[in-house]
């Protein structure tokens, strides 16, 4: 329970000069972890003494690692505490977790994983979102309340903050600029005073990538807009083929980093950039977090609930399909992929082009 001097959570808001210590749990995804960063601001900017720390996969940590409104950070390692031979890992983890006496544990995951290390932090209240998978719920003291079925990732997650009278709105640096990092990308790649798009073709299901062929097309068009546009294209290493693909096109004029980019550089290259055209994919979260234009092309996810956050007159679907969204992993259409083919690189630029250019128009 929280200390008794106050009353429980929800019936008024928190004392902002009362010090509680808070568990965030939300290890993955990056989009989902990004997702989830308003509760972390708006926790921070209405109990400014409170320690706030994070249970996040290991991959993600350099997402947090330094952040200004965190106290710490407890890595999760999924691959490696798979195995017995490092289950003693988790029990130190544990242990330390413990340690810290949390007042409140917010699990944000809401699956089973994440539902019993929240239970085995031993927080004073545990609060967790409204959600069957998995029976989480079991763990949890407080349920926020669901929204409805098309309710975005971002709200549903902030949910959990009237629960502890903190209150909701916009005010705050989702993704605080790290100089040390923009620095770094000026030195490593000297981008110069261009004008950068940012190309994002990769995702981690094969039906949510628009096929490298438009790409490589849009690329072309975009380049003819103005000269002094170039093009950076982001990715992990499994995108490396589509980078390169992308990027000959004009290689003075296009930059491959597919593979190359730590994420806090990918995140600096997004927020350096004018203008993200991205399939749905987690970085594309990271631009509208940086507040940056996105151009969001959607084939079997649904952009209400995942979509572009404020951004959603940016997204391209092909929603006179009768199977769209299907929210399947794999393209079972009669047409394959059609809800991306349906998107043609023309349509793409001639958006790209009003947001760069708006009335404004060249050529």
């Amino acid at each position: 329970m929280l200390p008794a001097t106050q009353e429980p959570p929800g019936t008024r808001p928190l004392d902002p000069g009362h010090c509680l210590k808070i568990l965030i749990l939300k290890p993955s995804s990056l989009g989902d972890v990004v997702h989830a960063l308003p509760v972390l601001r708006l926790l921070k900017l209405h109990l400014p003494t409170s320690e706030i720390f994070w249970w996040i996969e290991s991959g993600l940590a350099p997402l947090l690692e330094g952040d200004p409104d965190l106290s710490g950070l407890f890595r999760f390692n999924r691959q490696r505490w798979a195995a017995p031979k490092h289950w003693s890992e988790i029990f130190t983890a544990v242990r330390g977790m413990r340690r810290q006496r949390f007042d409140v544990a917010i699990d944000l995951q809401g699956l089973a994983r994440s539902a019993i290390f929240t239970w085995l932090a031993n927080a004073g209240t545990n609060i967790g979102l409204d959600t069957q998978r998995e029976g989480a719920r079991a763990a949890y003291d407080r349920v926020a309340p669901r929204g409805s079925d098309s309710e975005h990732a971002v709200d549903r997650y902030l949910s959990v903050l009237p629960m502890l009278g903190v209150p909701v709105h916009n005010q705050f640096q989702w993704l605080p600029e790290r100089p040390s990092v923009a620095a770094q990308v000026r030195e490593k790649w000297q981008p110069g005073s261009h004008r950068w798009i940012m190309l994002l073709p990769g995702a981690r299901w094969d039906n949510k990538r628009w096929p490298v062929e438009n790409f490589t097309e849009l690329a072309r068009q975009l380049l003819l807009l103005a000269p002094e546009l170039k093009i950076g294209i982001l990715g992990g290493s499994d995108d490396r083929a589509l980078g390169h693909a992308i990027a000959a096109v004009d290689p003075a004029r296009c930059l491959d980093l597919t593979g190359r980019t730590s994420l806090p550089e990918m995140i600096e290259w997004i927020r350096l950039g004018e203008l993200t055209i991205t399939n749905d994919t987690g970085p594309m979260h990271v631009a509208t977090a940086l507040h940056k234009p996105v151009i969001a092309l959607f084939g079997p996810t649904d952009p209400n609930r995942t979509g572009p956050y404020g951004q959603k007159e940016n997204v391209l679907q092909a929603t006179h399909l009768p199977c769209v969204p299907c929210l399947k992993s794999y393209c079972s259409y009669a047409e394959p992929l059609a809800c991306l083919r349906s998107i043609t690189p023309a349509q793409v630029c001639a958006q790209a082009r009003r947001r760069l250019f708006g009335a404004t128009v060249p050529g």
